[in-house]
C-alpha cells in the first residue's frame, strides 16, 4: 500500500511539474512578444539581423545538383506529422518543415522530432497573413514572432521564409532579408489544401522533374497517401530528396 501511495504522490508531482514548466513557457513568450509590438509601435526597427543587396524569392533550387526538396507547409494537419517523419526515416529523405507562429507555439515536441530526424524548420509566418496586404510593422511582426518562438523552444535559429499563401510584396522580400532570411517559393505546388485526391497531388508533385525542384504540399490526408510514392518516384529516377537549404545552396 505504500508503493502505491508513493507513486501517487510521485505523479502528482510529475503532473504538477510539467504544468509549471507550460505555464513559465507561456509567460515567457508572452513577455517576448509584449516586448516586440512595443517597440515596432515605437517606431523602432527590429535590425536584429544584418543584410545587404537586393531583397528576392527564390522559385528553385541550384539546377547544377540533382537535388529536389518536399516543402510541408504547418498550420494544421498536426495528425499527418509523425507518420510523414516515419516515411522520410524509411525513404532516408529529408525535408523542410515551414511553420507558423501559432501552430509551433503549442508543438515543442513535435518540432524537436522534426529536427531529431535531420529535417529542417522554417518561417511561415504567425497569423498565416497575406503578407501583400499587410503594413511593414505587421511584416515585422509576423516574421520575427514566430523566429523567437522557435527559437525560445528549439534554439533554432530559422533563415527560410514561406510566405503564407506565396502573398509578398517589396517590402516583405525587404523586411525578411532584415531579419536574415531567404524568401522561398515553389516550382511545383501541389494544391494539396484544396484539391483532395492522392492521385492529382501524386501528379502535380512529379510533373517535369527537374534539379532543384522546390515542391509545396501540407500534411493531409491524401498527401500521406502518396508521400512514399514521389519520395520514391525521385530517388528511382536519381534525384536526391534534400532539405530547402541544401538544395539552394
Amino acid at each position: 500500500m505504500k508503493l502505491i501511495v508513493m507513486h501517487q504522490n510521485n505523479s502528482s508531482l510529475n503532473s504538477k511539474a510539467r504544468r509549471f514548466r507550460n505555464v513559465f513557457a507561456n509567460v515567457v513568450i508572452s513577455l517576448m512578444l509584449v516586448g516586440v509590438f512595443a517597440l515596432t509601435y515605437a517606431g523602432g526597427v527590429l535590425n536584429v539581423f544584418s543584410s545587404s543587396g537586393d531583397s528576392f524569392a527564390i522559385y528553385h533550387g541550384n539546377t547544377e545538383n540533382k537535388n529536389v526538396s518536399l516543402m510541408i507547409n504547418v498550420y494544421w494537419g498536426t495528425e499527418y506529422l509523425e507518420p510523414m517523419l516515419d516515411v522520410l526515416k524509411e525513404k532516408n529523405a529529408k525535408c523542410t518543415f515551414f511553420v507558423g507562429g501559432m501552430w509551433a507555439s503549442n508543438n515543442e515536441e513535435l518540432m524537436k522530432k522534426i529536427l531529431d530526424g535531420g529535417h529542417e524548420l522554417g518561417n511561415h509566418g504567425y497569423y498565416h497573413k497575406d503578407h501583400d496586404k499587410i503594413s511593414k510593422e505587421k511584416n515585422e511582426q509576423e516574421i520575427y514572432q514566430t523566429h523567437e518562438i522557435v527559437k525560445a523552444l528549439t534554439g533554432v535559429e530559422m533563415n527560410l521564409f514561406a510566405p503564407p499563401s506565396g502573398a509578398y510584396n517589396q517590402t516583405t522580400l525587404d523586411v525578411a532579408k532584415t531579419y536574415g532570411y531567404q524568401t522561398i517559393m515553389w516550382t511545383k505546388d501541389t494544391i494539396d489544401w484544396r484539391d483532395k485526391v492522392a492521385k492529382t497531388i501524386y501528379d502535380r508533385a512529379v510533373a517535369n522533374p527537374q534539379n532543384g525542384d522546390l515542391i509545396l504540399m501540407h500534411p493531409t490526408e491524401k498527401t500521406l497517401e502518396v508521400f512514399g510514392d514521389i519520395i520514391d518516384f525521385y530517388q528511382e529516377n536519381g534525384f536526391n530528396v534534400v532539405t530547402v537549404s541544401e538544395n539552394i545552396a
